[in-house]
C-alpha cells in the first residue's frame, strides 16, 4: 500500500513542527508484514522502533513459570519497541502480527531525533511506557497470584490424600500387628526359629509403618494448624536418655558413639512430652542415617536468653557426618524434600544414608514451633570424604513457673 509517511506521523505525532516531520519523513522505512510475522522477539537485542500504519499485532510475553501471555493487541496509529530502546535492553515481549499490517520502521538514530526534537512528544512516550511497565507488572502478579492459589489448592488435596491414606493404613496394620501377636503367642510356634525370624520381621515392619502413619497424620496437622500441644514441664535429660536406650542397638551395631552434654544449670522445658520426645527422635534418626559407622553424635544443651523470646533451652545436635550443602539448609524442612535422587538411598531408617518419606525434619520444624521455638541447621557442606557434619540446633521455651506452686 502507498503510505503518506509525512502525514501519518503527524497524525501520530501532532506536537511536531513541520520542518521536523519532513525530516524524518525522509529517513523512515515503511515496511509491509504478513500474517504471522515475529516482528520482535522477546530477549534479543534489536535497534527499531515501530508505528503501526494499518494492520494488528500481538504483544506476548512469557512470565516466569507461566506460558506465553497476550498482554495487548495494537492497531493503526499506535507504537510499540520503544521500551527497549529507552532502557536500552533486549526486548521485553514478542510481538507478532495477527493480520497483514504495514509499519513505519525508525532506526535507533532517527527514534533518538524523535525524542529530542519534542520534550511533549518524549513526555507522552515515556508516560506511555510506565504505563505499559505497570500493566505487564500486574498480569505477572495476577499470573504469581493465581499459580500460588493452584500451589495452595494442590497442597490441600495432598494433605487430603495424605491423611486420607494414613487413616485407611492404620486398620489394615492394626489388623496385621494383632495377628502377629497372636501367632508369636502360639506354644506351637515359638519352637520354630525360622517363624520366629518371619513373625519378628512382620512386627518390625508394621512398627516402620505406624510410624510412618503417624507422622503422616502429624504432618497434616501442622499444616492445617490443628497440633495440639500441652504445656506442662518437660526434663530434657530424661527425654534424651530414653532416646539414646531406644537407639542403643543400632548405635552399637553401626558403632556410632552417643553423647549427651549439659552446660551449667538448667530448667524444665515447658511443652509437650509427646512432641519434644518426637523433635529429638527425628534428629537422632536423621543424625544416624547421614552419619558413617564409626562415627559420633553429640548433644549439647544449656540456659541461655534469647530476644524475643525470654530465657530459652538451647539444644545442639552435632553429628560427625557426611554434612548438608548450603543451598539445602532450608529446603530440608519442607515436607517430602529429599537431598540427591531418592534410588540411590539405602533401605532403611537408621542405616547409613537410608531413604525415607522427607517428613521427619519437616515434623521436627512444625513441632518446634508449635511451641514458639526455632530450629535451623548450620553446616559447612556436604562432602562424604572430609565429613564436615551437620549441627542442627533448637531453641525452646524453659518452665516458667517454680515446679512447687
Amino acid at each position: 500500500m502507498d503510505v503518506n509517511v509525512a502525514a501519518k506521523l503527524r497524525e501520530a505525532f501532532p506536537d511536531l513542527a513541520p520542518e521536523a516531520l519532513e525530516q524524518l519523513a525522509k529517513v523512515i522505512k515503511t515496511k509491509t508484514y504478513e500474517p504471522d510475522t515475529l516482528i520482535c522477539k522477546e530477549g534479543a537485542y534489536e535497534d527499531v522502533f515501530y508505528l503501526i500504519v494499518d494492520g494488528e499485532v500481538a504483544i506476548t510475553k512469557h512470565f516466569e513459570g507461566t506460558e506465553e501471555r497476550l498482554l495487548r493487541l495494537s492497531t493503526g496509529g499506535e507504537f510499540f519497541g520503544e521500551m527497549a530502546l529507552i532502557q536500552n535492553e533486549p526486548r521485553a515481549a514478542n510481538v507478532r502480527t495477527s493480520k497483514t499490517t504495514t509499519v513505519l520502521e525508525f532506526e535507533r538514530e532517527v527514534f533518538e531525533q524523535l525524542m529530542s526534537s519534542s520534550p511533549n512528544l518524549a513526555w507522552s512516550i515515556v508516560r506511555t511506557t510506565f504505563d505499559r511497565l505497570r500493566s505487564n507488572d500486574q498480569t505477572a502478579l495476577d499470573d504469581l497470584r493465581e499459580a500460588y492459589q493452584t500451589l495452595a489448592q494442590l497442597d490441600k488435596a495432598k494433605l487430603d490424600f495424605i491423611e486420607i491414606a494414613a487413616h485407611e493404613l492404620r486398620t489394615p496394620l492394626t489388623v496385621i500387628q494383632g495377628y502377629t501377636n497372636v501367632l508369636q503367642g502360639n506354644p506351637k510356634l515359638k519352637d520354630d526359629p525360622v517363624i520366629e525370624d518371619v513373625l519378628d520381621g512382620i512386627t518390625r515392619g508394621t512398627k516402620r509403618l505406624h510410624e510412618i502413619v503417624n507422622g503422616m497424620l502429624d504432618i497434616t496437622k501442622i499444616d492445617n494448624e490443628l497440633l495440639e500441644v500441652s504445656h506442662v514441664p518437660v526434663l530434657l535429660q530424661s527425654v534424651l536418655t530414653e532416646l539414646k536406650r531406644e537407639f542403643k542397638d543400632v548405635l552399637e551395631k553401626r558403632n556410632i558413639t552417643f553423647h549427651i552434654k549439659q552446660i551449667g544449670e538448667v530448667q524444665y522445658l515447658e511443652g509437650d512430652p509427646s512432641l519434644i520426645h518426637k523433635i529429638f527422635y527425628q534428629l537422632y534418626s536423621n543424625a544416624i542415617k547421614y552419619t558413617p559407622d564409626g562415627g559420633e553424635i553429640t548433644t549439647t544443651y544449656w540456659l541461655t536468653e534469647v530476644e524475643g523470646m525470654g530465657e530459652t533451652m538451647a539444644i545442639v545436635v552435632q553429628d560427625s557426618g557426611v554434612g548438608i550443602d548450603p543451598k539445602y539448609h532450608t529446603l530440608i524442612f519442607e515436607k517430602f524434600f529429599q537431598i540427591g535422587e531418592s534410588k540411590f538411598h539405602s533401605s532403611g531408617k537408621t542405616s547409613f544414608k537410608g531413604g525415607g518419606p522427607g517428613l521427619g525434619l519437616a515434623l521436627v520444624k512444625g513441632a518446634v514451633e508449635a511451641h514458639g521455638g526455632m530450629v535451623w541447621v548450620e553446616s559447612e557442606g556436604y562432602n562424604e570424604e572430609t565429613m564436615p557434619g551437620s549441627a542442627f540446633k533448637v531453641l525452646l521455651p524453659v518452665y516458667a513457673l517454680p515446679l512447687d506452686e
